[in-house]
């Protein structure tokens, strides 16, 4: 396995990080299935979306696999008005990411970053490491670090009605 820029970014900043790949399928690249696919809890694996605010401009917000992004929460957590995720065909431009491949670490910008609180609770958490088919596990508050992100209250759970859609940014 080859290693990501955002590997590389955790290496210069001495973090501890295991790479860890699982089989892509191009039909489902939700975070959900990529935690099935690596083993660990919904929980734990994180999906990371890039929103755009009033004021503050682009950010990413973090949020685990099995919850959504709560934008009111995430726009008064930013202290911003207003935020709204932005639309799929200009994640790539802005971040140097394809959809399933998403990392606030190593991105074409260093946008701020916001990670659901939530994700403190665990020893490990995975995140893309910049390709569809690898992920980086390693410790919460060592990402937190590494991408100087605030915590907050940001994602909700998903209702059932939403079950099944595939977040455009993940």
């Amino acid at each position: 396995m080859d290693k990501t820029n955002a590997a590389r970014a955790l290496d210069r900043l001495k973090i501890r990080y295991e790479l860890r790949g699982y089989e892509v399928d191009e039909s489902d690249l939700s975070a959900e299935t990529v935690a099935a696919k690596v083993g660990l809890a919904e929980a734990q694996v994180l999906k990371t979306l890039l929103v755009k605010g009033e004021r503050i401009g682009h950010f990413f917000a973090v949020v685990p696999a099995g919850t959504e992004l709560d934008l009111k929460a995430c726009a008064r957590a930013m202290g911003d008005k207003k935020v709204a995720t932005v639309p799929l065909k200009e994640v790539e431009p802005l971040t140097g990411y394809i959809r399933g491949g998403v990392t606030a670490l190593a991105a074409k910008k260093a946008f701020p970053v916001v990670v659901e609180a939530s994700a403190m609770a665990h020893s490990v958490v995975s995140v893309s490491a910049g390709v569809r088919g690898t992920q980086m596990f390693l410790a919460p508050k060592d990402y937190v670090a590494a991408t100087r992100a605030k915590v907050a209250q940001i994602a909700r759970l998903v209702s059932a009605t939403d079950e099944g859609e595939n977040d455009p940014t993940d």
